[in-house]
This record gives C-alpha cells, sequence and structure tokens, in this order.
C-alpha cells in the first residue's frame, strides 16, 4: 500500500521541468511570506481597534490596488518580459510592506494599501506566464499544479506562522513579510534563468499577425465573469470568515492560523496526484463546476449552530478545500490554452483582474454582516456558487479556439 502510493507522488511528478521546479522552489518562499493579508481584517479590527467597515475599506483598496496592479503587470510582462517583473514587483512590493509596518495613521494606511497590492499583483501575471515559458508541452496542467502545491506548501507554513506571530505582536507580521517578498526578488535574479530569445522570437513572430486581444474574445470574458463570481466568494474565506471566526466563535487567532492552514496542507498533500489520476478523464468542464459545487457546501457549514466551532470551522475549511482542488487547475489551463506566447500577459492580466476585482467585495461581505448578519452572507455565497456553477457548465469550451493556423486570419 505505502509502495503504491509512493509511486503514485513519483508518477505525479515526473516529467516536469527544471525550470518549473526551480520556479516553484521560489513561489514556496513567496507564499511562505504572504501571512499579512488574510490577517488585514483582524489587524484593522482588533490591533487599531476599529470598525469592521473600516477592514473592509482596508481590504478594498487592497483590492483597487490589485486590479491596477495586475493590468500593469500584464502590460510589462508583455513589453520587457516575466523575469525583471517579477523581480521588482517582489522587491518593491516587499520595501513597502516594510513602510506599511512602521504606520499607525488610517488614511496613510489606506495609501499604503494601495501601493502594496498594486506591486504584489503585478507579480502575477508575470509568473503565470512564466510557469507556461517554462512548462514541458503538454504538461501545462501538472506544471500550474506544481506551482499550486509550492503556493499552498508556502500559504499552509506562511498562515501558521503569521496566525502565532500575530498573537505576539501585529507589527513583526508586517514586517516578517516584507523580508520574504525581498527576498524572493532576489531568489528570482539569483535562480531563475532568462528564456533566451523568448520575447524577441515572440515579436518576431507577431510581425505580421493580428493578435486577438482578450477582450475580443467573448468565451474568455465570460469565462472571466463567472471566475469573479467564483474568486469573490474564494476571498471571503480568506478575509472575512477569520473575522467570523474570531467574533462569532470566538476562535483565537492562533488557532484561525492553524485551522486555515489545513488547505495549504492538504493541497500540498493531494493536489498532484489527484490531478495525475484525473486529468484528462473528464472534461475540465466537470471539474470546475463539481469543485464550484463543493465549495458552496463548505459555506453551508458556516450556517450550522456553533456546539463545536473548531470541528465546523475543519468541515469548512477541508470542503473548501477539495472544491478548490478540482476547480483551480483547470481553470488555470482553460487560460493557458486559450491564449498563446503572443497575447499570454494580457490573458494572464485579464484573469488576474478577476481574483484582483474578487478583492474589493469583502467590504460589502463586511457591510453585509454587520447589518443583517453572517448568515446572510453565507446564504448570498451558496447562492452565487450555485448561479456560478450553472454558468460554467453552460459554456462552450471549444467555441472558436485558437489556433497558431488561424491568427493571421482573425
Amino acid at each position: 500500500m505505502l509502495r503504491q502510493i509512493l509511486n503514485a507522488y513519483k508518477i505525479s511528478f515526473t516529467g516536469l521541468s527544471r525550470e518549473t521546479w526551480l520556479l516553484s522552489c521560489v513561489i514556496l518562499l513567496n507564499r511562505c511570506g504572504y501571512m499579512a493579508v488574510p490577517f488585514m481584517g483582524l489587524y484593522v479590527t482588533q490591533a487599531l481597534h476599529r470598525p469592521e467597515s473600516d477592514a473592509g475599506i482596508i481590504i478594498s483598496l487592497f483590492g483597487i490596488g490589485a486590479i491596477l496592479g495586475a493590468a500593469a503587470g500584464g502590460k510589462l510582462t508583455d513589453m520587457f518580459g516575466f523575469r525583471p517583473v517579477q523581480i521588482f514587483s517582489s522587491v518593491i512590493g516587499g520595501i513597502l510592506f516594510l513602510v506599511f509596518s512602521q504606520i499607525s495613521n488610517f488614511t496613510l494606511l489606506c495609501v499604503m494599501s494601495v501601493l502594496i497590492s498594486f506591486f504584489y499583483d503585478a507579480f502575477r501575471p508575470a509568473n503565470f506566464t512564466a510557469i507556461a515559458a517554462y512548462s514541458s508541452p503538454g504538461k501545462e496542467t501538472r506544471s500550474y499544479s506544481l506551482n499550486r502545491l509550492a503556493t499552498n506548501i508556502g500559504f499552509s507554513f506562511g498562515i501558521t506562522m503569521g496566525g502565532l506571530i500575530a498573537s505576539i505582536n501585529y507589527q513583526l507580521l508586517f514586517i516578517v513579510d516584507g523580508v520574504v517578498s525581498i527576498l524572493v526578488g532576489i531568489a528570482i535574479f539569483l535562480l531563475l534563468p532568462a528564456v533566451k530569445g523568448f520575447r524577441k522570437a515572440a515579436i518576431e513572430k507577431a510581425k505580421n499577425i493580428f493578435v486577438r486581444k482578450p477582450w475580443q474574445d467573448t468565451l474568455f470574458i465570460k469565462f472571466v465573469l463567472l471566475t469573479t463570481v467564483f474568486a469573490t466568494c474564494f476571498f471571503l474565506m480568506f478575509r472575512v470568515v477569520p473575522v467570523f471566526f474570531k467574533q462569532e466563535w470566538h476562535i483565537d487567532e492562533a488557532m484561525i492560523g492553524l485551522i486555515l492552514g489545513v488547505n495549504g496542507a492538504i493541497i500540498a498533500l493531494l493536489e498532484m496526484i489527484l490531478i495525475s489520476k484525473i486529468e484528462n478523464k473528464r472534461s475540465p468542464k466537470f471539474y470546475i463546476v463539481t469543485g464550484v459545487l463543493i465549495v458552496s457546501v463548505s459555506f453551508a457549514f458556516l450556517m450550522i449552530p456553533k456546539s463545536l466551532p473548531i470541528v465546523l470551522a475543519l468541515l469548512s475549511v477541508i470542503g473548501f478545500t477539495f472544491g478548490e482542488m478540482f476547480s483551480m487547475p483547470f481553470i488555470n489551463t482553460f487560460v493557458i490554452k486559450r491564449s498563446n506566447e503572443f497575447n499570454r500577459g494580457q490573458y494572464a492580466a485579464g484573469f488576474s483582474i478577476a481574483w484582483s476585482i474578487a478583492q474589493i467585495t469583502p467590504a460589502a461581505g463586511f457591510y453585509l454582516a454587520e447589518k443583517l448578519g453572517y448568515n446572510m452572507l453565507w446564504v448570498s455565497s451558496v447562492v452565487l456558487l450555485l448561479f456560478c456553477a450553472y454558468g460554467y457548465s453552460a459554456l462552450n469550451y471549444n467555441e472558436d479556439k485558437p489556433t497558431k493556423e488561424n491568427l493571421a486570419s482573425e
């Protein structure tokens, strides 16, 4: 039995390029430092003693900066390449987090939230494009899954440590985050090679070709709109739910960090094996819809009376994690398959913007919870996710599929 399990792991990781592994190691470090953002709401409400609505403002501004950063990051990636964008965004974002740790004025915190998220999310389209560039042909889904594995191991460790650090000192949380982000930029510079001739070749090929922009791709626009809805509920789990655990279920910060860390731990243990077993067995649509439906069930757990709050919290996070594992790898693969080397940065930016827009919506979540109660928020989330699952199922995923042969005629 143990040999079968080990063999399954070996098969899951076989055939991925050296650069893909190096990139995943860098992302592991990056996510280890991404510990402050899930505790933003708690920092504003617990350390600064401000109302939930102010926490919503900070998180919304973080989302606005993320939208601008994702758009700029995609354009800059297509102009200068994914490597310099990742390096500069990591280093500047880290410096800004160090400055953030020294500020207590609420207005300045609002300004810094926009700036930090701008540089942090400029990293996302560049990173998305890097995975495609470094991936071995035909192994894109597993390359993205390895990246997500690294992301979630780092996230699991980072958020667990973040909970422990926050229980001692919130200021130290932002300092550690900033230092790690700077180290990520240095690691990319030292460890990840430039893809020689990648930009030059793409520019040369594109000279006499009309390259479709993402906003000209009707199917992609529909997909991004649905992903925005899904991402809206996704971010509630990591922005609003921690505050709910603290205020309504009276779970302390250290335990909240451990519970949320289960998300990354499960993904680290199971996702690569899961993807290697199910990939190409059913359509991507099937797995995306299944994942979204499972996530909806995870929010339903939050409406159960709190007789065993830690158990219920764990069940919710575990359900959410399995829904994420079924849906996210295939959502990512759809975007990469829909684009090509001429427009991948802009497609990645469009996809990243969906997640950035979703970062604004926790403010509405906080407002709804404050005015009508958390149960109304969870009911709304379940309804949105059911709508989203229906929308994904109704799409024709082969509609006007782009190929190199038809690029010139588009």
